[in-house]
């Protein structure tokens, strides 16, 4: 439990250091140890923990009950921030939403989970350690990455030096990471959800441009309707469930759909599913992260790669196993491969490459989202690397663009035909960046294969022409920006890359690291981490794709990577002018006599078809899609509690009945005690007078006699009669 301790409350401590930490030198010194610490420790945590078994680690009452109303304490502060800065900037939905969402919190810990019993505040497994490797290893290259890049970023920036503010809520951003995906408290989950909606907040606004404010607001309007349907689906489990137990939840869900009862187990399940679409950006939530460009790069990398949207998806994929089959599941599936499909349209006709990157992001996380909604274990093999791939190509390839940007000025992809001559190795980082997104044996297309083999064994036609129009889309988008990449238009182009901090490359370099290795060590992933993880969800250890495949692909990576960056020397053939198929003017600058006598320019330009895939068009449609698909699903849950009133209202009695009772204290689960009283109800009623004249007054009586006849008086009763038979036998 002290390297999950650690993990959490480590970078809040740097965190509360460098927001007092105004000299540029020490900043950069503490920001580096710090995140080599974090780094270390998210290793160092694998390495100790890495097991096919959930490890769980009990906290004592007493810090137990100090930590819940810390929690309570923060996500009060968290909502009272939130009013005071909508009141001030005059965002009234903003205000509201502050308001309910501090009512439902205040309601949630004080009248419901504060008399529920969590055995287990904390675990760790493999899918955990997944998290935390991304979070510890690229979320920390990326705050260093950002030394270099907010140096210049301050040095065109009218207002004051903020960095102070801009590295502290980047720490305190990885520590609410890290406890969420330790955290088996659902309120302590709730608690670090809030934390980084108000981080990510923060730094969107940093700049305090009314674009930077207004996308702030956008971003935490959206994210608090998230947090207030996660409070809302805590209340049902507290109130049915009687848990605030993430594998306790999972566990009681799977049962009661066993068993008939799975109309229980819809609200809580389609709330979540609705709180992970804010946090991942989702349709018809998706524009938040749109927005987020305006916030420095190193912002936009980290909440694409490593936190924010990653634990929207992580919380899907946790309650993967109850979803498979069920409307909830069906709702999960269908959102994630509509806007897997309507949003990689759209980056068809986004010539800006943050708007590409920003895009190409949310219909990734669709897939990972259907694959979820899938809930088998094959889906979740793919889910799992489609990730682990996104999200260290993507790190790198914001952290690629950024450096160009402030390198040759623009971040339009047409203005990169060039790159290679200005900037030849950000060139070969970027490409390879890219290539990772899209390109055989690298992961993320040989997930995609793995997503399409678990779409077919479901039997879902949809999904796979859905997913085969989405992926040809991605193909489509990312060879345009490789061809200019790779394009070399002016020879006589001047090298910049000498003025790129060694930061930025250290970073870079990090990056381009992590994307190679994890394709290289695949297989051994796969063996290692994944299907142990599988094994105890689904209890079958599968791999999606034969282990021998797998290793082929990471050697035929290695290959290409090795060839992409090992030959970076100047070439000694002689570069050819371009033909231009007429009366040249000047070849260097690609002028020529066109059919009209005139002087023209050759340029080389992509074809954006804004008139087939515009983003309007595509956006619209899909958010249209996904309200119809949310509202539908939504209106079948409250229609299926109206027709089961009666059973609701009888398990929450029992789950009233059940707080305090002898079954609790000696830890008989709520599902077996809901069933006996659900029995036993309708004798009650039947016989409430013959129960009376012998001394049972209520249901909690009779409840408890009923415990001591089975498992008290029983288990004396098999004692004398093994004594009796001890007793004879020394007779004998």
């Amino acid at each position: 439990m002290a390297t999950t301790a650690f993990l959490i409350l480590f970078p809040v401590l740097v965190a509360l250091v460098l927001m007092f930490v105004r000299n540029d030198r020490a900043r950069s010194y503490i920001t580096v140890i710090g995140a080599l610490v974090i780094a270390c420790g998210s290793i160092f945590c694998a390495v100790q923990f890495l097991s096919p078994e959930t490890h769980v680690f009990p906290v004592s009452d007493t810090a137990a009950m100090v930590i819940d109303y810390v929690a309570l304490a923060i996500e009060l502060v968290l909502c009272l921030y939130i009013f005071v800065k909508g009141v001030y900037y005059k965002k009234p939905l903003a205000v509201v939403l502050a308001v309910i969402q501090l009512g439902l919190a205040t309601y949630l810990d004080l009248a419901v989970a504060h008399d529920i019993t969590v055995a287990n505040e904390l675990y760790i497994d493999n899918f955990s350690i997944i998290m935390a490797l991304i979070i510890g290893i690229v979320g920390s290259g990326i705050i260093v990455y950002g030394l270099g890049y907010m140096r210049v970023h301050e040095a065109h920036n009218d207002g004051s030096d903020r960095r102070n503010i801009f590295f502290s809520v980047m720490f305190a951003f990885l520590g609410a990471m890290f406890a969420i995906v330790f955290s088996n408290a659902l309120t302590w989950m709730l608690c670090a959800w809030e934390i980084t909606t108000v981080c990510s907040f923060a730094l969107i606004g940093y700049t305090r441009t009314k674009e930077a404010i207004d996308n702030s607001f956008l971003q935490i309007t959206l994210n608090l309707i998230g947090g207030i349907a996660f409070s809302i689906a805590l209340v049902w489990v507290g109130s049915f469930y009687g848990t605030m137990e993430l594998d306790v939840f999972i566990s009681t869900t799977l049962s009661l759909a066993s068993s008939g009862m799975a109309f229980v187990t819809y609200a809580p399940l389609l709330l979540f599913s609705l709180a992970a679409f804010t946090k991942a950006a989702q349709m018809p939530f998706q524009s938040w992260l749109l927005g987020a460009m305006v916030a420095p790069t190193p912002t936009s990398a980290l909440l694409h790669s490593s936190t924010m949207v990653k634990a929207g998806v992580f919380l899907l994929i946790k309650i993967s196993p109850c979803l498979g089959f069920t409307i909830p599941g069906f709702l999960v599936m269908t959102v994630g491969i509509a806007t897997f499909l309507f949003c990689a349209l759209a980056a068809i006709s986004q010539p800006n490459a943050k708007r590409v990157l920003a895009y190409s992001t949310i219909s990734n996380l669709g897939l990972i989202v259907a694959c979820a909604g899938v809930g088998t274990d094959g889906a979740i093999w793919a889910a799992i690397f489609l990730l682990i791939f996104h999200a260290v190509a993507k790190s790198l390839l914001f952290l690629c663009v950024g450096t160009a940007e402030h390198h040759i000025g623009s971040r339009n992809i047409e203005d990169m035909d060039d790159l290679f001559e200005r900037m030849p190795r950000l060139a070969r980082l970027m490409a390879i960046g890219i290539m990772g997104m899209f390109i055989a044996p690298f992961g993320m297309l040989v997930s995609k294969w793995a997503a399409l083999q678990s779409f077919a064994q479901s039997e879902n036609v949809i999904l796979l022409v859905l997913l085969v129009f989405g992926s040809a889309a991605t193909f489509m988008f990312w060879t345009k920006w490789l061809g200019k990449i790779l394009a070399i238009a002016n020879n006589d182009a001047q090298d910049v890359e000498l003025t790129v901090f060694r930061s930025e490359w250290a970073s870079l370099g990090l990056m381009t690291v992590l994307t190679v290795g994890c394709c290289i060590g695949f297989p051994l992933i796969s063996v290692s981490v994944v299907a142990p993880y599988l094994q105890t969800m689904f209890g079958v250890a599968s791999n999606a794709i034969p282990i021998g495949d797998l290793w082929i692909m990471a050697i035929i990576a290695l290959v290409i990577a090795v060839i992409f960056l090992g030959f970076s020397g100047n070439t000694k053939k002689r570069i050819a002018p371009v033909y231009l198929s007429g009366v040249g003017v000047d070849e260097s600058a690609r002028t020529f006599r066109n059919s009209f006598n005139g002087v023209s320019t050759a340029t080389q330009r992509n074809w954006y078809m804004n008139d087939i895939f515009g983003e309007r068009k595509m956006v619209l449609i899909g958010i249209v899609v996904s309200l119809t698909l949310i509202f539908s699903s939504f209106a079948f849950v409250v229609q299926s509690a109206a027709a089961e009133k009666d059973t609701l209202v009888g398990i929450s009695a029992a789950h009233d009945s059940y707080e305090g009772s002898l079954w609790e204290q000696n830890n008989i689960d709520f599902t077996t005690y809901q069933q006996y009283y659900e029995y036993y109800r309708q004798s009650w009623e039947q016989n409430k007078d013959a129960f009376k004249e012998i001394g049972i007054e209520d249901m909690d009586d009779l409840m408890d006699t009923l415990f001591i006849q089975m498992f008290v008086q029983n288990s004396s009763s098999g004692t004398q009669d093994s004594d009796s038979s001890s007793s004879e036998g020394g007779n004998q």
